[in-house]
């Protein structure tokens, strides 16, 4: 669990602060930047997985039909969650963005009950009516229906739980990931070029390095995150993960000069109060039951 909740840490710290990275590249459009996102990141994994000399693990999976389509699934979600938030952030949405990711420890734990049959204790329960309540106060005073929050919760929550159903080592499952949706990506390149709308490849040599660095940018966080989604509970790791929406909404206030309205620093307060009582539920019910 301590390592678990270790991995969770650094993951959602780089999450939180992705939106200055993606913000280099706000000249090209969100597609072009995820179908590199998707090629580089095949590429860094291929490499770290051959270096593991873990290709045999491709193998099987390449053998077992429901482990495919499990990976299928999963690898769809993430770009579907990639490509809505480079969208975000390059389109001056990182409020929202920030407000999708207060969502989704909300949902997963609706998932981690609904399918994983997890049951918080009365604490945990009190911490999510207190974060739903802020949740809600928040959407409200945002003024119109958060369509990128709820899609950014959605398919990042379906994610998460596909994660907890396959057992498979990280990297070669990211690998399997990026490989699914691969062939979508250079489909997608070979579109933009066909039609002379490639932006990408007109970047000034730094900038085009810098987007390499996608694979790596993209792999490193969800490949610590893949470990504490082994390690701990669908809804533990859903509150852990209002370290990186906290991270962006800081940035959008500061970095972005985006607006932010007393009622959302109303909310932002309610979602920490909420955490606070879900840490102290959760260490209370963790010591009752190592006593008994």
């Amino acid at each position: 669990m301590n390592n678990g909740l270790v991995n969770a840490i650094i993951a959602y710290i780089m999450w939180g602060v992705l939106p200055l990275y993606w913000k280099l590249f706000d000249e090209v459009p969100a597609g072009e930047i995820l179908s590199h996102r998707v090629v580089w990141s095949f590429v860094f994994m291929g490499i770290l997985v051959a270096v593991q000399r873990r290709w045999g693990d491709m193998k099987r999976i390449a053998a077992s039909r429901s482990l495919l389509l499990s990976l299928a699934a999963s690898g769809l979600l993430i770009a579907a969650n990639w490509l809505i938030f480079i969208w975000a952030v390059n389109n001056g949405h990182v409020v929202e963005t920030s407000l999708g990711y207060y969502l989704n420890p909300l949902l997963n734990v609706l998932l981690a009950v609904v399918f994983l049959r997890e049951k918080p204790n009365r604490g945990q329960w009190l911490a999510i009516a207190i974060a739903g309540a802020a949740v809600l106060i928040i959407a409200i005073d945002y003024g119109r229906f958060p369509w990128i929050a709820i899609s950014l919760a959605v398919s990042f929550g379906l994610y998460g739980l596909a994660k907890k159903k396959i057992v498979q080592d990280a990297s070669v499952g990211l690998l399997s990931e990026t490989a699914v949706v691969l062939p979508l990506a250079l489909g997608y390149w070979i579109y933009l070029a066909a039609a002379g709308k490639t932006t990408a490849w007109t970047l000034p040599p730094s900038m085009f390095v810098e987007l390499l660095l996608s694979g790596v940018v993209t792999a490193l966080p969800l490949l610590f995150f893949a470990r504490a989604a082994a390690r701990m509970t669908l809804s533990a790791l859903g509150f852990v993960q209002y370290i990186g929406p906290t991270i962006m909404l800081l940035l959008s206030v500061f970095v972005f000069k985006e607006s932010v309205s007393p009622v959302l620093l109303v909310g932002f307060a309610l979602i920490w109060t909420a955490l606070v009582v879900y840490a102290t539920a959760s260490v209370r019910s963790t010591k009752l039951a190592k006593v008994s």
